[in-house]
């Protein structure tokens, strides 16, 4: 029996119909919307690496692999990639430079993560889905997704700065191939977007030359560093409180694609976690970065209107090609971030309004006050990035904030709820 349907006549969509997850269009229409979740995750998930310490194409190779993990555990109904998390960076680089930990020992704590949000993935899918949604009701989900869309605001904007030229045009040829085009234009829309900004660039020598050097200097053909973790008690404090914030931006990730197909997926809130963190596991034992399902990629779901996983799976094939072949991984690198802002610009800002879906599905009442207190507060504090510093331990304000509406919101529901009845 085939993995995929063919939607249609594999060339358009069906009316106002979406591709769901177990349909895909032509092959080289999905390779294409392969390429461009590649080209979504492939700034972060490179960058996250070096800031943490973790070489890169380790990080490829284990995103790609990760991500066939997760389509396999799911049972081929959530589309997803999941890149290196940006969630871990201050965590870890802190664990580095103030707790002493070095490369393996912040692997093993990456890894016991990776078995706690599996855990939680058993406990759900064991108990029921209500067990995570008592404590994670769609105002609580909602808020969660448009704070991660809001929150990566700052760096689309300051991409943009970097290159305002190139991102205008990628930022247009992108929402005017979304809006004004159907067939191969709007299914293609970030690809093309990303192209044009990529050529303005190289024909005005904005290419970065160092990046142009490290392409020349690049080899064809290199295998993976893995490197095998230690686990350190000392590293814990740092990084469990990271567990909620993965858990929430996968449940988040899930009621997104729910909101957007129109599919009730609650029955596999399980299976994604477990999947995601049995992925983030097998990274942090090899040498790579922990993984979560990233926001870019569900904005170009919601562009392209395509949730096929045979679109995820053909990019962690391909990141899993790139990361045996430095030179076409530092080929991608040279797109300028000012291109990648443009592009990003449009998939952060659709995201951002997913969460403002999930809300207006639940009905959500805006005149509540707990509702009002709690989520626009955590919300801003995640969007301003608010840094809270406690002894050695920086905690930013997405982590913080995820933390704080899951626990939050609860007990002050609880409370409201007693005192009118009382």
């Amino acid at each position: 029996m085939a993995l995929w349907t063919v939607h249609g006549n594999g060339r358009h969509l069906l009316g106002d119909a979406v591709v769901t997850s177990e349909e895909r269009l032509s092959w080289p229409l999905t390779i294409g919307l392969g390429v461009q979740h590649l080209l979504a995750m492939f700034g972060m998930t490179t960058l996250v690496p070096l800031l943490t310490g973790f070489p890169v194409t380790t990080t490829l190779l284990l995103s790609g692999v990760g991500t066939l993990l997760f389509v396999v555990v799911t049972r081929n109904r959530i589309p997803s990639y999941l890149g290196a998390s940006a969630a871990f960076v201050v965590p870890l680089v802190v664990a580095s430079e103030t707790g002493g930990a070095g490369p393996a020992a912040l692997l093993g704590g990456i890894m016991v993560v990776g078995l706690v949000v599996t855990a939680v993935g058993v406990a759900v899918k064991a108990l029921g889905v209500r067990l995570l949604e008592s404590a994670m009701p769609p105002i609580v989900t909602g808020a969660i997704v448009l704070m991660i869309g809001l929150s990566l605001a700052p760096q689309s904007v300051e991409s943009v700065d970097k290159h305002p030229v190139a991102a205008a045009l990628t930022l247009g040829t992108v929402v005017l191939a979304t809006v004004a085009s159907r067939g191969l234009l709007a299914r293609a829309s970030v690809l093309l977007g990303v192209l044009v900004g990529w050529a303005y660039a190289a024909v005005t020598f904005q290419l970065d030359e160092a990046r142009l050097a490290g392409l020349r200097d690049a080899p064809w053909f290199g295998p993976p560093d893995l490197i095998a973790p230690q686990v350190h008690l000392s590293v814990m404090p740092y990084v469990l409180p990271l567990v909620i914030v993965l858990v929430a931006e996968h449940v988040g990730h899930l009621k997104a694609v729910a909101a957007l197909t129109g599919r009730n997926l609650d029955g596999s809130v399980g299976d994604a976690l477990i999947g995601g963190g049995l992925a983030t596991t097998l990274s942090g034992s090899a040498g790579g970065s922990a993984l979560s399902s990233y926001a870019a990629n569900v904005g170009v779901m919601a562009a392209t209107r395509v949730y096929s996983t045979a679109a995820c799976v053909v990019a962690a094939g391909a990141s899993v090609v790139l990361s045996f072949s430095p030179k076409l991984a530092a080929l991608i690198n040279t797109i300028p971030l000012g291109v990648l802002g443009g592009a990003t610009l449009v998939l952060f800002g659709m995201l951002a309004m997913v969460g403002v879906r999930i809300w207006l599905d639940a009905r959500v009442d805006f005149a509540d006050p707990v509702n009002v207190a709690v989520l626009g507060t955590a919300i801003i504090a995640g969007v301003g990035n608010l840094t809270l510093s406690i002894g050695a331990l920086r905690i930013t304000g997405v982590v913080w904030g995820s933390v704080g509406i899951v626990l939050l919101y609860p007990l002050l529901r609880r409370l409201a709820d007693a005192r009118r009845s009382s």
